[in-house]
């Protein structure tokens, strides 16, 4: 799976908000300082070349609608951080997250309960 810029990551999550929209619904989603139309268009019509993205034509108007579920996206991305920054090692990955006061004592009790469930 391609990866995809910080910019067409924000499109991204608001696809898979919305479910579907056309460009101009994505300009009123994004925060202020919204780019310019043109952008928002360019960046979807990237993430369509990319396969991210699909596309339904009503007239001139394109409703977009994403291809890649979020879980997929989010599991390929992990996959490469962990791959990446702990050299593979789930436990390096955890203990910077405890390290980093990301994980509570209650996550890791879930991860616990989890592991034990497998």
């Amino acid at each position: 799976m391609q990866k995809l810029t910080k910019t067409e990551e924000e499109m991204m999550r608001l696809l898979w908000e919305a479910g579907r929209a056309t460009v101009s619904e994505l300009l009123e989603r994004l925060e202020e300082p919204k780019p310019p139309h043109s952008t928002v268009s360019s960046v979807v019509r990237i993430l369509e070349k990319k396969g991210f993205v699909g596309h339904k034509a009503y007239g001139k108007t394109h409703e977009y609608f994403p291809l890649i579920p979020k879980e997929d996206y989010a599991r390929n991305s992990l996959t490469d951080v962990l791959h990446n920054y702990f050299d593979g090692s789930v436990s390096r990955l955890v203990s910077h997250l405890v390290e980093d006061k990301r994980l509570n004592e209650r996550d890791l009790q879930d991860i616990l309960k989890k592991l034990e469930q497998l």
